[in-house]
Parts: structure tokens; sequence; C-alpha cells
């Protein structure tokens, strides 16, 4: 089990310079980065592949993880909206693929967060959405990327948010590159028990990631913690486990996650470090062994 951190810890907008927490993140004991795909997306080719190099030299697995703008919603029942959403995806697979990361996970199956000013149809979006993650798993395929849909809560989008509803829409998608994500935070809002939403999961899931109720580092919260690493033994996981902890308010980051305090105890840049290496240690434990 390779256990990673998401870059936006530390940052407080989505576009950044993300060669710097390569190194970083190997030196506070992580195997994985994951960074956005909004910034990757957009990337010249040769700052992919020099991202690529320092994750080798670093010994570093790269992610991506993006929840898609409604602009490029896959899910739209506006044809024009949906296409825009094809070929946005279309180049970020070919970004993913030149970077050397083998999945991109998130909201990439509809768009983030929902807008519930507007009618909720479900049935019909839930339909289109399957049609275009099968379009774009055929597109990754060649490409040896894995997309690992995320279950988020109701408050930030309604086609699935438990673990059940999840594995079946993979199901119906129907593609051996389409897995799905759980994460904790989301599931201490949906689940019954964490437990039976990991092991109903079981084959199915392909990225994990994890957080306090509250987006600390894991550990400094009320999560089960240890009923979550039994639940992964259980399953056999052996995949990615990815923390998104958001301590700080301010810029984008702030703003769509949603965070107006601050959470780290108005730590220094040297005690984040500290506070998730830490964390980096308790999971291992807690999932490990």
């Amino acid at each position: 089990m390779k256990i990673g951190t998401y870059f936006a810890y530390w940052e407080k907008e989505w576009d950044t310079d993300f060669f710097p927490y390569i190194s970083k993140v190997a030196k506070l004991g992580f195997d994985i980065l994951e960074i956005a795909g909004g910034g990757l997306a957009d990337l010249p080719d040769d700052q992919v592949l020099r991202l690529k190099e320092e994750a080798s030299r670093c010994g570093i697995t790269l992610t991506v993880c993006i929840g898609l703008p409604a602009k490029y919603d896959v899910s739209s029942e506006n044809e024009e909206i949906r296409q825009a959403g094809i070929a946005y995806m279309k180049r970020l697979i070919d970004k993913t693929h030149l970077l050397g990361a083998r999945q991109i996970g998130g909201i990439v199956y509809a768009y983030w967060p929902a807008d519930y000013s507007k009618p909720v149809n479900k049935a019909a979006v839930r339909e289109i959405s399957i049609r275009s993650v099968q379009e774009l798993a055929d597109y990754a395929l060649p490409k040896d990327v894995t997309l690992t849909l995320e279950t988020v809560n109701r408050f930030e989008q309604f086609l699935f948010n438990d673990a059940a509803e999840a594995v079946q829409f993979v199901k119906d998608v129907n593609r051996e590159n389409v897995k799905v994500m759980l994460d904790s935070f989301h599931m201490n809002i949906e689940e019954d028990s964490f437990y039976d939403a990991i092991v109903s999961t079981g084959s199915y899931l392909g990225h994990f990631h994890i957080g306090e109720p509250n987006r600390k580092v894991p550990g400094k919260g009320r999560i089960p913690w240890d009923e979550i690493g039994r639940a992964l033994h259980d399953i056999h996981y052996d995949g990615t486990v990815v923390m998104e902890p958001f301590v700080r308010p301010g810029g984008g980051v702030g703003a769509d996650i949603k965070v107006w305090r601050d959470l780290s105890d108005d730590a220094s840049d040297e005690q984040l470090d500290e506070d998730i290496a830490e964390s980096c240690r308790f999971v291992r434990k807690a999932f490990c062994g």
C-alpha cells in the first residue's frame, strides 16, 4: 500500500508549481504526491516531463485529481458542454500519460460542486455520465490510465453519494480501467459504517482519499482509522491512499473547500511539515501494521 498526500495542504491556489513538492513529500516519508488536474492540463509538455523526471529521481508516484468545472461537465444535458468536457478530459488523459501517472481521480464523471439552484434530473444525467465515462475510459485504456470516480457527499454532487451507489455506477460503466474512489471525509457524512462500505466496495476500490471530518490531517480527529485499516486489510487492498488535509483559509483552495478559519493552530511552515510527517507515520501504522 502506498501512502501519499495532496499538494494543496501547503497551497492556497490549485494552479501552482508542483515541482518543489515532489522532493518535499519524499523527505516527509510519503510514497505519493497528488497534483491538481486543472494545473496539469495546461502545463507545457517540457514541464510535464520535468515533473516526471523529478518524481523518478525522488522515488515518488504521481497521481492526478480534479473536480471538473461546470463548463466541462461531461454529464451535461447540453451536448456542447458535454463535448467540451470530453475534449478537456482527453487532454488531461494525454498529459497524465506523458507524466507517467496511471490514474486520474475525482469528479471526472460530472462537475463540482453541484449547482442546486437548478433542477436535478438524476436519472437522465446519470445515463449521460455513464456514456461519457465509457468514452473516456476507452480513450484512456491504451494510455494505461485508470479513472477513479470519487464518491462525495450530497452537498457537493448528486450522482452517487455512498459506496453502494458508486459501485453500481462503475458496474454500469463496465470498463476495466474505471474504479471507485472512497473518501473518509465524505464517508463520515454518508455511510452507516466505514468498515461495511469499504468491504462492500471490495475489488472496485481503486483509490482512497483520507482526512478527518474537519479536514485536519489523519490522527487529529475522530475517524476510526483502525476500523478502516482492518477493512482495507480484509479486502486485500494494496493500492494508493492519499490524504487530503486542508487547514489554512484563503485563496481558491480555501474558498472551494470552504475553509473559513485557521485549523492549523497558526502553525509555521515547519510545524505543518512536522504535523503531516507524523500523520504519515500514523496512517502507515493503522493501515499497514
